[in-house]
């Protein structure tokens, strides 16, 4: 496994994780591509960075729950993942995709993007992370950073908007690495998208797993 450390991967995620070893992750982050609320809205003309969304190859229901059936396995007990979901996720609900797993919802963090989306209603200006655990569900001793506000505000560069329509916001993501794992733990990230988690990965002295094509 160590020669897939630390490199930008380019092979299936669902074959990455099958490579991995029962318990051996520390943390994992997974940002699954599909397009849930754009499709709900039908809005006409979506924008740049939605149409770049758009293009990308979208995950079904059935891929989702085997990407998280396995990052369960190969996470430790009481490890976390940090699963990405958008508003329409947020209201109905991930339960099913959770449904053979011990993965538990201990904590949301809402990270507003300081600029303005679409919406017929409010303008979205936000996206969300759903802190779930591996059973047995416990905070001491696995989150070790106490001062992360679960609103977090971080604006992307036009650098990062470049990057990837997906970029996520790379101080919000050292900051939950600093929070669950130590130098040397293995950071996965199966659905990679720009390498962000790569990058912090490497700022922090953790090794990473990860790939971007699905």
């Amino acid at each position: 496994m160590k020669r897939l450390f630390n490199q930008p991967l380019n092979i299936c995620g669902l074959s990455l994780l099958s490579c991995l070893e029962d318990s051996s992750i520390s943390l994992a982050f997974f940002d699954p591509q599909y397009r849930g609320v754009l499709d709900r809205m039908k809005y006409g003309n979506e924008g740049e960075r939605q149409k770049g969304r758009s293009e990308l190859v979208q995950m079904s229901e059935e891929v989702i729950i085997n990407f998280i059936s396995e990052i369960h396995r190969v996470l430790k007990s009481s490890a976390y993942l940090m699963l990405w979901i958008d508003k329409f996720h947020l209201c109905e609900g991930v339960q099913k995709w959770l449904e053979d797993t011990s993965f538990q919802s201990v904590d949301l963090i809402t990270w507003d993007k300081g600029k303005m989306g679409m919406g017929y209603r409010t303008r979205r200006q936000s996206e969300y992370l759903l802190v779930l655990q591996k059973k047995p569900i416990k905070a001491k001793g696995t989150w070790n950073l106490h001062n992360i506000r679960d609103v977090w505000s971080e604006k992307l560069s036009k650098e990062e908007l470049k990057a990837h329509p997906h970029s996520k916001p790379k101080g919000l993501q050292k900051a939950l690495i600093l929070a669950c794992t130590q130098n040397g733990d293995i950071v996965l990230d199966p659905a990679a998208g720009s390498f962000s988690v790569f990058e912090c990965c490497k700022e922090l002295e953790r090794n990473f797993l990860g790939t971007n094509l699905k």
